[in-house]
């Protein structure tokens, strides 16, 4: 957000913080979506590296194509294992995995 944005949203009573501030989240749930998230973004960036179609994944994994699309947009329904699963059948090797545990977490505005 734009510094002088910022500055009359503040003056006009506003709060500014990030998402785990507007959800009132422990350090440890922050860490958690932040960790889901990377490991998301990770699915997809691997998949599309290497030329994987979504259908070709779900193949892979032997589940379905809405499943892989719930995993690249964060649905809350899908469990770490199951990123985890993903990411491995794209062919990530464990350099690429750990790259997406250590991601920096994105900055509040």
């Amino acid at each position: 957000m734009k510094s002088d944005k910022l500055k009359r949203l503040k003056s006009a009573g506003w709060k500014v913080g990030n998402p785990a501030d507007f959800l009132q989240l422990s350090e440890e749930e922050s860490k958690l979506v932040a960790i889901k998230w990377s490991l998301m973004s990770a699915v997809k960036k691997s998949r599309i590296k290497r030329n994987i179609s979504q259908m070709d994944l779900a193949m892979r994994m032997k589940s379905s194509q809405s499943r892989i699309a719930k995993i690249e947009a964060g649905d809350s329904s899908i469990s770490l294992d199951l990123i985890l699963r993903a990411l491995i059948a794209t062919g990530a090797s464990t350099k690429d995995i750990q790259a997406a545990f250590t991601a920096k977490e994105p900055k509040a505005a």
